[in-house]
């Protein structure tokens, strides 16, 4: 069985089933069932019946006429392993080709790590064609000592290795990978100033505090959240505030700016108030 895997390509023309008799028939079936009326179908469960009856012959046609699975073309794949693909579809080389459940097969797919949707459909007379969305990596998920990654809905992707996917946006919080999304869309509208953040910390389900590559916090409000970050924004270009002896910057008052100072500068404004006091006395 060959696995054909593309990145991003139209799926190939379908072939055309081989058995032009195979169609006439399913169809005088169909036709004969409809012919008797809805109710009295419904009522005697012969929809049922005239279904299985259905599948049974084209799983006998398929036998008959050997449409049996020879290729797996695959589109969309990236990060996920052939191997796990190939497992989730749960198929193997020769099996009859309506033999394959495609709704199991597309479930099985979508709880694959970084398969966020899947499609799953035949192309007879012998090939399985599955079409791929996979999950993007969007940030870090910190919890404690554990590091996770997660996609732009704030799903963990499942890896043994996410410092292959850094350097990114560190979040913190329980509520933060809901609200990663829009977070991401507030920075992006000041993109200079959105690339210094580091980590974004979640206090409950009201605000961020952001933390910058100078060690400087910046605390957001609960409302009013992206007219804080331009306020900082426009702070910071026209006052270079991080890069000053300061440890944190309060946004969450609209008519005012709390800055705490570094501890060495906090300690010499203390003392010189000390000296000031003395020689007034």
């Amino acid at each position: 069985m060959r696995f054909l895997s593309r990145r991003a390509a139209a799926p190939p023309r379908r072939r055309p089933f081989p058995i032009a008799a195979t169609a006439v028939s399913v169809g005088v079936v169909l036709a004969s069932a409809s012919a008797a009326g809805g109710y009295w179908l419904w009522r005697d469960g012969v929809v049922i019946r005239t279904a299985s009856a259905i599948d049974a012959r084209l799983l006998a046609i398929g036998d008959r006429h050997g449409l049996a699975l020879e290729n797996v073309d695959v589109v969309g794949r990236r990060r996920q392993s052939v191997a796990s693909i190939l497992q989730a579809l749960g198929v193997q080389r020769g099996m009859p080709m309506f033999d394959i459940d495609l709704a199991t097969a597309r479930r099985r797919l979508e709880m694959l790590p970084w398969i966020r949707s899947a499609d799953v459909e035949r192309q007879l007379p012998d090939t399985l064609f599955v079409r791929l969305t996979e999950r993007e990596p969007f940030a870090f998920w910190q919890r404690g000592d554990t590091l996770s990654l997660i996609d732009r809905d704030g799903t963990v992707i499942q890896t043994d290795n996410v410092a292959q996917y850094g350097p990114r946006l560190v979040l913190v919080g329980d509520d933060a990978p809901a609200q990663a999304a829009g977070l991401v869309d507030m920075l992006a509208t000041e993109p200079a100033l959105a690339r210094r953040v580091t980590a974004a910390v979640r206090f409950g389900d009201h605000r961020w505090t952001l933390h910058f590559d100078t060690g400087v916090e910046a605390a957001l409000p609960e409302t009013g959240a992206p007219a804080a970050w331009q306020r900082l924004a426009s702070l910071e270009g026209r006052d270079h505030i991080l890069e000053r002896n300061i440890v944190a910057v309060d946004l969450r008052l609209p008519d005012r700016l709390i800055v705490r100072l570094a501890p060495t500068d906090a300690a010499k404004r203390a003392g010189s108030r000390v000296g000031n006091k003395g020689r007034s006395s």
